[in-house]
């Protein structure tokens, strides 16, 4: 019997390592949950908190405009327009555009992302165990570590899209209203509107911390999924790692008045720490304290990746694989 009988198309395409097989992988998870309509209308639930950010700003920007045009009379004190619009951009500063914008976004979007998370990790990651697709990926010329890193890929392209992508829209509209919150790192500072970093450093800070969440949640999810498989069993799983070990966490810390370093159990607070450290925030100013060091919170995270990654290579050694 011919090949041209057993309808076999030979490869003439160039030949890639295997490491090129990671892209494929993710291009078809994220396809799959692109599809899902579910999914579509949570994300649009997401970005409401992005919608009230935005056009917060934009409230801020008419009612500083209002302001300028007419002063504020108070009984028979009449205050300076500009001098009313600074009090209210500094006691505002979840708006202004600071590093405490995106750490309030960040933090407030939480919510969201784990939800959608829980969602979208039976289908990613789930469906390929229920169907037994990982033995087809497994049985091609590639290892199960490229089949991690593909899954990872596209669970972290759905975080980004939740949180990095959002943000940094935030960041470009606070510089379209003045160049010199892109230019001056010192902006807020300088103009006594704020603390912390601006411009490219505060850039590279939503990266940083879009990126931490990306990293630990993808390898989180991926490990939950593999073992879970359905969407309910994951939820609880996700709501007992992000919920119950935060009221524990706060039990221990502010009931009990325990040592500040067990708020590591809580995962988002450790999180938080990390995202922090990227914004450039100083240890003192963290909110909730007693709060552990940030080099503390990093070793805490690095600590769970290594362990879930360990859980996921026993997970897919045992896949039964044809070759």
């Amino acid at each position: 019997m011919t090949s041209s009988l057993l309808h076999y198309r030979a490869w003439h395409g160039p030949w890639r390592k295997p490491l090129w097989s990671v892209w494929p992988i993710a291009r078809v998870a994220l396809g799959m949950l692109l599809r899902r309509k579910l999914f579509w209308a949570l994300y649009g639930f997401a970005l409401l908190l992005f919608l009230m950010f935005f056009f917060g700003s934009f409230l801020l920007d008419w009612a500083e405009t209002q302001l300028a045009a007419a002063p504020i009379q108070i009984g028979r004190l009449k205050t300076d327009p500009q001098r009313t619009v600074s009090f209210l951009r500094r006691g505002i500063r979840v708006l202004n555009g600071s590093q405490d914008t995106f750490a309030y976004f960040f933090s407030y979007q939480g919510a969201m992302v784990l939800i959608v998370l829980a969602f979208a990790g039976a289908v990613l990651v789930g469906n390929d165990f229920t169907f037994r697709s990982v033995g087809f990926y497994l049985a091609k010329p590639i290892q199960p570590r490229h089949w991690i890193m593909g899954k990872c890929l596209a669970v972290a392209a759905v975080v980004h899209l939740l949180t990095t992508l959002p943000a940094l829209v935030l960041f470009a509209q606070h510089g379209m209203s003045d160049f010199d919150y892109v230019l001056d790192v010192d902006y807020f500072t300088a103009n006594n509107l704020g603390r912390g970093p601006a411009g490219w450093q505060l850039a590279l800070g939503i990266v940083g911390y879009g990126m931490a969440l990306a990293v630990v949640l993808s390898i989180m999810l991926v490990t939950a999924a593999s073992w879970l498989r359905r969407t309910m069993p994951l939820l609880l799983l996700w709501v007992s790692l992000f919920l119950f070990m935060r009221v524990l966490a706060s039990i221990l810390v502010d009931g009990l008045q325990y040592d500040g370093r067990w708020r590591l159990l809580d995962l988002w607070n450790t999180l938080g720490l990390v995202g922090h450290a990227c914004l450039g925030f100083q240890h003192r100013n963290i909110g909730n304290p007693p709060q552990p060091e940030f080099w503390e919170a990093a070793v805490t995270l690095s600590g769970v990746c290594v362990a879930c990654l360990i859980l996921l290579k026993m997970r897919t050694r045992d896949v039964p694989i044809v070759r």
